[in-house]
């Protein structure tokens, strides 16, 4: 049976939709292939790593009929790339094998039994599904997801909270030294629901959503996440923990603030970064009325200093912080100016878009 025929970028765009989450190393030799079934004339692709389950359809031409295996996902797109795009290719299946040919190649697989595949049971119990455009939570997980833990021993950390309730969608990433918060509109009222994505799924989501128009599809369980978007159908687990009280870390009524350009300021703070300890990276902020200094040395006894002009009548604040923190919010943000709310020099900053609550970076200061 001809399983499928069609060229190689739409052969290769499929499996590559899916083969994210497959690891070349596995306890399971099969969790290294991708299941493959057809049926009638559609053909479904589905990876798996037990934690995460992703599915696409696509029309990719062959024999009508019903047919289902496994093969493996790398070696098959490694196969693929070394192939001209208009090529048109086709997989074959005979006996225990698939044969890929493509021009004058011919590539003869493995393949093993598609039930021994171990698909994702899906939970019983999922909420109510509710949709946001696709860029959207592209946004918001950009804006959020540098801000996760990478790998803490409070694993409710390394991942991103996702909170839904009545019109509103936030999300909440933090590794306790920072915290990133960005929400959006819902067009339905939903029912408060709380779950963590884990940042294996939170960066393959970032990698498969698109600008395009189309939304996004999502229901939480208790246990489970599901996002249906673009033909493609994503099963996650959930980090299981209690995530911080976000709404306590968030200053309030922070009596300083200073607004000023987004581009300038994340500039001048890469600029004062080169000259910073490879350990600590702190820089220094002095912020006077009309004028913000930002210094940084390091143990060569080397230093930096640059000074911006700006609009500002409170009070003179001396505070340290981890350059690093304060670059990826700058970088990850398209506005074109940000709002700096500051206490003291031993309270946490706030930065913000000014006349915008959809957006709230916290970074604890360091001592320098």
């Amino acid at each position: 049976m001809i399983v499928l025929k069609a060229t190689q970028d739409k052969v290769l765009a499929a499996l590559q939709s899916v083969a994210g989450i497959v690891e070349r190393r596995h306890t399971l030799p099969i969790l290294a292939n991708v299941l493959i079934r057809k049926t009638g004339g559609q053909l479904q692709l589905t990876t798996s790593d037990l934690e995460i389950q992703i599915r696409t359809t696509a029309e990719l031409g062959g024999d009508e009929g019903n047919f289902t295996t496994t093969i493996g996902a790398r070696k098959l797109i490694d196969i693929l790339r070394t192939m001209p795009a208009d090529q048109t290719v086709s997989l074959e299946s005979s006996a225990s094998k698939l044969v890929l040919k493509g021009g004058k190649s011919r590539f003869t697989l493995q393949s093993l039994p598609a039930e021994d595949f171990p698909l994702v049971q899906e939970a019983a119990n999922f909420g109510p599904v509710f949709s946001v455009p696709q860029k959207t939570l592209k946004d918001l997980l950009s804006q959020v997801s540098f801000a996760m833990a990478v790998h803490d021993i409070r694993y409710y950390l390394n991942g991103i909270l996702f909170v839904a309730e009545g019109k509103q969608l936030s999300l909440v990433a933090t590794d306790g030294h920072r915290l990133a918060f960005s929400s959006a509109t819902l067009d339905v009222e939903v029912p408060r629901q709380e779950v963590i994505l884990p940042r294996k799924t939170v960066l393959e989501m970032q990698r498969l959503l698109s600008d395009a128009e189309g939304a996004i599809e999502m229901q939480f369980a208790n246990n489970q996440a599901k996002f249906s978007f673009g033909g493609m159908e994503f099963v996650t687990k959930l980090v299981e923990g209690k995530f911080p009280d976000y709404n306590r870390v968030i200053p309030k009524n922070h009596k300083n603030s200073v607004t000023l350009g987004r581009a300038p300021l994340l500039a001048s703070l890469q600029r004062t970064a080169i000259l910073t300890s490879e350990k600590f990276k702190g820089v220094r902020l002095n912020i006077e009325p009309g004028t913000l200094r930002i210094a940084s040395n390091n143990a060569e006894q080397e230093e930096a200093q640059d000074e911006l002009d700006i609009d500002y009548g409170g009070d003179a604040i001396e505070i340290g912080f981890n350059v690093t923190y304060l670059i990826d919010a700058l970088s990850n943000m398209g506005q074109d100016m940000v709002k700096l709310d500051l206490a003291d020099s031993n309270s946490s900053a706030l930065l913000t878009i000014p006349e915008n609550a959809s957006f709230k970076y916290v970074v604890m200061p360091m001592r320098i």
